[in-house]
């Protein structure tokens, strides 16, 4: 059984790969229309398209780049992906990360697939469960890599909310002290550390290339995906293009953004005493009626 099963995936292997170094040497209408094309319409797969790659990089380019345009036509749309990587802080492309996710699968179909064989040698497993567990594996792949994703988005957000209260503050300072918008907030990145200031330095950044203050907040406003953070990169827009006052409007959102914090804190505090409930209910309470009782239940057998 096993060597059929290894020789059936040596021969898949094989015409895969014969495969895909005929479907290489083809031009497409793709390969015709990229040197017309901008550069930013081009899929580029990057390590696997290069000429003076290796032979194997090659050969499993075509089949690493029809994987990513099935993720593209099946799975988050490329808009999406480039959103959430901008909100993770991360600086790969959507290409790259489409590339990961194919290279996530490929081990999951291979953690998979020797499951599989660990499986129908010690247990004689149907064929059809054996390629049912190794397509969910490569799916889990896919899946977790996008997890991840999501995953450093939620930490990051959480930290920026962490360090609003104490941005807004400083720059409400910096404002009471004289200085405008654009110095505050040039004195602000220089004396922060983290993901918020980070973010205010690419808003002076866009500045100084010649977007107008406002434009590129509200650039930081449409990219974030926390309300408080949209709603303070608004109030310092609105406040650059109308001359309003902007110290008593950053101190109340501080104040409100810590409420909020402390409000979120309270009710995980809740959630968190409710399952504390779950080992005491479950676990301890048992443990103790058994201790209780089992006296006077040996005792009761014992006088019988």
């Amino acid at each position: 059984m096993i060597p059929a099963i290894l020789c059936g995936a040596a021969l898949g292997a094989g015409l895969a790969l014969a495969l895909s170094w005929w479907q290489a040497r083809r031009l497409t209408l793709a390969m015709r229309l990229a040197p017309s094309m901008p550069a930013s319409r081009v899929l580029r797969v990057p390590m696997l398209s290069a000429a003076s790659a290796p032979l194997l990089e090659r050969l499993l380019a075509p089949v690493v780049r029809d994987a990513v345009h099935a993720l593209e036509r099946w799975g988050t749309s490329t808009a999406e992906i480039e959103r959430r990587v901008r909100r993770a802080g991360w600086t790969t492309s959507p290409d790259q990360f489409r590339a990961g996710q194919v290279v996530w699968g490929a081990l999951g179909l291979a953690v998979g697939l020797a499951a599989s064989i660990l499986l129908a040698a010690s247990r004689g497993a149907a064929p059809a469960v054996l390629l049912i567990l190794t397509l969910a594996a490569g799916a889990a792949g896919v899946v977790l890599r996008e997890r991840a994703l999501a995953v450093a988005v939620a930490r990051r957000e959480q930290r920026m909310l962490a360090e609003l209260p104490a941005i807004a503050e400083l720059l409400a300072l910096s404002v009471s002290a004289g200085e405008g918008a654009t110095g505050a907030m040039e004195r602000v990145s220089r004396l922060a550390e983290g993901d918020l200031s980070q973010e205010i330095r690419e808003v002076l950044a866009r500045t100084r290339a010649g977007m107008p203050l406002a434009e590129s907040l509200r650039v930081l406003a449409g990219a974030t995906g926390l309300q408080a953070v949209r709603r303070f990169a608004d109030t310092i827009a609105t406040a650059v293009e109308r001359g309003t006052p902007l110290a008593d409007v950053l101190r109340a959102q501080a104040v409100d953004v810590r409420e909020a914090r402390r409000q979120s804190l309270m009710e995980d505090g809740g959630r968190r005493e409710i399952l504390m409930m779950i080992p005491v209910i479950f676990l301890i309470l048992p443990v103790t009626v058994l201790f209780a009782a089992y006296p006077g239940l040996a005792a009761l057998r014992l006088d019988f």
